[in-house]
């Protein structure tokens, strides 16, 4: 499918935020980047207010936002410089991923448990395989499917994570089980991303196996060096800054790993994503994960909303009506796969039909911030086509504003078993 290109310029350039002495500070490209994050935030203010009088996720209100002072919305542009939304997105990402991975110390990742494991696999892979062959049928090219099965095959962590909250189901088997597979699919979506943009950014057509094999390579390597390396050495330099009870200078300190392993992953032709997330895990080593988490936890907010208001802006929205129908054949494709997956596996396990039930209607139900972060990834080394960001903008609406309803659902079925135990 070819569309016009959803980003337009090329990327930002040191010298766009510095004016040069012949320009009026008026028309000084640092007061346009003042203009357009002034616009960004109130105009997501405003959505916020919307969405929180509907009782809908906060992820809704930040993509409508960014639709709405996006340049592809008529009849005018609210924003001076599309390139402003690219960097205010890549710092989102690095944030978001970052305060995801201290929720994974490397104890916790070993415990995701034997049956997390056994189900996540599969269920990733199985997933990503059906939405593979139903994008290529659909007409997508290759790397469109790709990107798009992998972004199918990840639910949303953000938004289960907040409903199970707001149902107080949160300690629940299945909700313990929906965690644990939550990791798993977070590890092989970062993982798999950072694999991709290695091999892809040559510009081949055809990848070689030895070409994958190196990429992964290097992503195991670099993995494994910071995960034993790294989880010697930085956690116990974070704890003595912790000492020095300068919450200043511990919080640039975190910023300076996350960035830092962020751009060395860079470097090494990974994904941002993947040094952020691990520099989340060294943190989450410490004694002072949980300050560090705190203090970070608004800047994570902040450029997370960024992220997603970026994606609304980046979408093309008069695409949006030609790609409805393939988005919900992709949803219902997706959710049926994982469904069907999660609860055969714990069925076959021994699991009891109410718990199986519940754990696939949760990991079934949403897709959010990792979708969007894996066609984030794909649109950066120009691999994926303008229609993937428009079908996954669409998926990510429906399926967040579906999810509650979902899981909802499936509690039920936990109060309706319980009543039919208590008659029996």
């Amino acid at each position: 499918m070819n569309h016009m290109p959803v980003v337009a310029g090329d990327s930002l350039s040191l010298p766009h935020f510095f004016p040069s002495p012949g320009l009026t500070p008026s028309f000084s490209p640092s007061n346009f980047i003042v203009q357009d994050f002034a616009i960004i935030m109130i105009v997501a203010a405003v959505m916020l207010i919307i969405t929180y009088k509907l009782r809908q996720p906060m992820v809704i209100g930040y993509i409508l936002a960014g639709m709405v002072i996006g340049p592809y919305t008529p009849p005018f542009k609210l924003i001076q410089n599309v390139e402003t939304v690219n960097v205010f997105a890549e710092l989102g990402i690095i944030m978001l991923l970052f305060v995801v991975g201290t929720e994974f110390p490397i104890a916790k990742l070993k415990s995701v448990g034997k049956t997390s494991v056994i189900v996540g696999i599969p269920e990733s892979l199985g997933t990503l395989i059906i939405v593979f062959f139903i994008a290529q049928t659909l007409g997508f090219s290759f790397y469109d499917s790709i990107f798009i099965a992998l972004a199918m095959s990840i639910t949303s962590t953000v938004v289960t994570i907040k409903i199970l909250e707001e149902l107080n189901i949160l300690r629940d088997r299945s909700s313990v089980l929906i965690l644990g597979v939550l990791i798993i699919e977070d590890i092989i979506a970062v993982s798999s991303l950072a694999i991709l943009q290695s091999t892809i950014t040559t510009g081949a057509d055809q990848v070689s196996i030895i070409q994958i094999m190196y990429s992964i390579g290097i992503v195991i390597a670099f993995i494994g060096s910071i995960l034993i390396l790294g989880s010697k050495i930085i956690p116990g330099a974070l704890d003595r800054v912790g000492k020095t009870n300068d919450y200043t200078l511990l919080l640039i300190v975190i910023l300076g790993l996350a960035f830092g392993l962020s751009f060395v992953a860079s470097g090494l032709g990974l994904s941002v994503v993947i040094g952020a997330f691990l520099a989340g895990v060294l943190v989450a080593e410490s004694k002072t994960a949980a300050i560090a988490k705190v203090i970070t936890i608004p800047l994570r907010d902040v450029f997370s909303a960024l992220f997603f208001i970026s994606i609304g802006a980046l979408t093309n929205i008069s695409l949006i009506p030609l790609f409805i129908v393939p988005a919900i054949v992709l949803i219902l494709s997706s959710f049926a796969s994982k469904l069907l997956i999660v609860t055969g596996i714990l069925q076959f396990r021994g699991y009891d039909y109410s718990t199986s039930l519940r754990t696939g209607l949760g990991l079934s139900s949403s897709r959010g911030e990792m979708s969007l972060i894996i066609a984030k990834g794909g649109q950066d080394i120009g691999a994926i086509s303008s229609s993937v960001l428009p079908v996954l903008g669409v998926v990510t609406v429906v399926t967040t504003f579906m999810a509650p309803y979902v899981i909802k659902f499936g509690n039920k079925i936990k109060f309706l078993s319980n009543v039919e135990d208590d008659r029996n």
